[in-house]
C-alpha cells in the first residue's frame, strides 16, 4: 500500500461562482490533451518549455471573422499581419485562407515574398521603409501606406526615377472617442494634415492614390471607435471623389481588435466581457453602407487583423521548478517559462491550467519564471491548485506576440510545434542553442582562445 501524500490543510472560502479581487476560481479540469494530442506526450518529445499551435483553432477562427464580414458588408479582404507572428507555417495557413499580407518593415516584405505572396497583394505600413524597401515595393506593385511627408517625397523621387506609378495610400490617424489618441502615425484627420497629404499625391501626379488607412489602437474594447473611423474615412473618400473625380478603391481599418485574453486589472475574464468579430463587423460595416457611396462604388473594405485571430490558437507548455513561501507566507510557484518567452505576461493575466489531476484544494499562489529578474512574473496573483516540482501546466492564449517579441535572455528560445488538422505534431521552429547564438558573433583575434590553452585546462 503506498503511502498518501501528506496536505497541510488550508482554509478555503466558499465559492458561489462569482470572481474575488484575485479573479475567478481555478478551472478545476486538467487540460490533459490539445487537439486530441496527450500534453504529456508533448513534453516527452519536446521537452518544456514548449510552445505549441493548433491549426484547426487557427482555420476556425479566421472563417469565423469572414463569416461576420461577409455576411454584413459585400468586398471584405483580410490580410495577415506578420508582426503579430511571422512564423512561416502560421502566414502559410492564414494564406491558404485567403488573406493577403500585411508587413511593416523590408525583413516581413522579403519573408512575405519567399512565401510566395503576390506582390500586389502585399500591403507595405509602417514608418520605417528604406529606399531599397519602397523601390522593391514599387518595382512589384505592392501597396504601400504612406507615413509622413520624408516618405511621400522619397516615393515621388522613386517614382520618377523608376518611371512607375506607384500605388499608395495614406495612413490616417484621428479621434474616435478612445484616448490616449494614437496620432504618432500617419497623418491627422482634423487638422488637416490628411488634405495636405492627399493635395501633394493628386497634384504630384507621380502616384495612384487607390485608399486610405488608419489603425486606431491596439486591444480595442469599442467596436463604436471603428465605426467613428470607418465614417470619417468614408467623408474623406468622398470628398477626394468630389473635388479630384478620383476613386478611392478600398479602406483600410488596420488590426487592433481584442482576443479573449483579460487585460490586467480587469474584473471579468475576456472571454465574457471582451467584443466579437460580429460586434466589430456591425460597427464597421453599419457606418460604411450608411455613408453616401453608391451602390457600385462601395470600397473593398481591408481589415489588417493579427491578435483576435492567433492568440487563442497558442499555448505554452511549462514544468514547475519549485514552490516557495514569500516573507508575508503567500505561496510562490517558479515555472520554467520567463517573461523573455511570454512577453505579453506583462499586460494580460493568462490562464494557467494544470495538465494533471490535482489536489482539490487551491490557494492564492503567485506564479514567477526561472529569470534572475525580480520582474519575470506571469501571474501576480491567481487561485491555483497545489502543484508540485515536476508538475506541468498548461498557459493559454499566447498565439500573438509572444514568437515575435521574445528574446533569448538568460535561457535560449524554445522549439514551436504545430498540431495539424488530423492531430498530428509538427516542428515548425527549432529550439534554440549555444551554436545559434555563437554563429553570429565575431572574436577579434586578440581576444580569441587558443586551442592549446583548452587542452591545457582540461589536462
Amino acid at each position: 500500500m503506498s503511502k498518501i501524500r501528506y496536505e497541510r490543510p488550508v482554509i478555503k472560502k466558499l465559492e458561489t461562482g462569482m470572481p474575488n479581487k484575485f479573479g475567478t476560481r481555478t478551472e478545476y479540469v486538467p487540460m490533459t490533451h490539445i487537439d486530441g494530442v496527450s500534453v504529456k506526450s508533448l513534453i516527452k518529445e519536446y521537452g518544456t518549455p514548449l510552445f505549441v499551435i493548433s491549426e484547426k483553432t487557427i482555420r476556425n477562427t479566421i472563417k469565423k471573422a469572414k463569416k461576420a464580414f461577409d455576411t454584413r458588408y459585400p468586398k471584405v479582404q483580410f490580410a495577415w499581419s506578420y508582426k503579430t507572428n511571422y512564423l512561416n507555417a502560421v502566414c502559410s495557413i492564414f494564406h491558404q485562407e485567403g488573406s493577403w499580407a500585411e508587413v511593416v518593415s523590408g525583413f516581413e516584405y522579403d519573408k512575405a515574398i519567399s512565401l510566395g505572396v503576390d506582390g500586389k497583394k502585399i500591403i507595405f505600413n509602417g514608418p520605417e521603409k528604406s529606399e531599397e524597401d519602397l523601390t522593391k515595393a514599387i518595382m512589384n506593385d505592392s501597396l504601400i501606406h504612406i507615413d509622413h511627408l520624408d516618405e511621400l517625397y522619397t516615393i515621388t523621387e522613386l517614382a520618377e526615377k523608376l518611371k512607375l506609378r506607384p500605388r499608395v495610400a495614406i495612413r490616417v490617424n484621428m479621434d474616435t472617442g478612445v484616448y490616449p489618441m494614437w496620432d504618432r502615425f500617419g497623418f491627422n484627420y482634423e487638422n488637416g494634415q490628411a488634405w495636405d497629404a492627399i493635395n501633394k499625391i493628386m497634384h504630384s501626379g507621380k502616384m495612384e492614390l487607390v485608399g486610405l488607412h488608419c489603425h486606431i489602437g491596439t486591444f480595442m474594447l469599442s467596436p463604436f471607435a471603428y465605426g467613428v473611423a470607418a465614417s470619417k474615412l468614408a467623408e474623406l473618400a468622398l470628398s477626394v471623389e468630389q473635388k479630384f473625380k478620383h476613386e478611392i478603391k478600398y479602406i483600410d481599418l488596420g488590426g487592433g481588435f481584442a482576443s479573449k485574453n483579460t487585460l490586467k486589472g480587469s474584473y471579468l475574464p475576456g472571454t465574457d466581457t471582451n467584443p466579437t468579430f460580429d460586434d466589430f463587423a456591425e460597427a464597421i460595416s453599419t457606418a460604411l453602407l450608411n455613408s453616401n457611396f453608391k451602390q457600385d462604388k462601395l470600397p473593398l473594405l481591408i481589415l489588417e487583423t493579427g491578435r483576435a485571430l492567433i492568440d487563442e490558437a497558442g499555448y505554452l507548455l511549462g514544468s514547475v521548478i519549485s514552490n516557495k513561501r514569500s516573507s508575508t507566507g503567500r505561496r510562490n510557484t517558479i515555472l520554467d517559462i520567463g517573461v523573455n518567452i511570454l512577453f505579453t505576461s506583462f499586460w494580460y493575466d493568462h490562464k494557467i491550467t494544470p495538465a494533471q489531476s490535482f489536489t482539490q484544494y487551491s490557494e492564492d499562489t503567485c506564479v514567477y519564471g526561472p529569470l534572475c529578474m525580480n520582474i519575470d512574473v506571469i501571474r501576480e496573483s491567481t487561485s491555483l491548485p497545489l502543484l508540485n516540482r515536476g508538475d506541468h501546466v498548461v498557459i493559454h492564449s499566447v498565439g500573438a506576440y509572444n514568437m515575435t517579441q521574445w528574446m533569448q535572455f538568460i535561457s535560449l528560445r524554445p522549439h514551436v510545434v504545430l498540431i495539424d488538422t488530423d492531430e498530428k505534431p509538427h516542428v515548425i521552429r527549432l529550439r534554440e542553442t549555444l551554436d545559434n547564438m555563437n554563429s553570429m558573433e565575431l572574436i577579434p583575434s586578440h581576444l580569441g582562445i587558443r586551442k592549446s590553452q583548452i587542452v591545457n585546462r582540461k589536462s
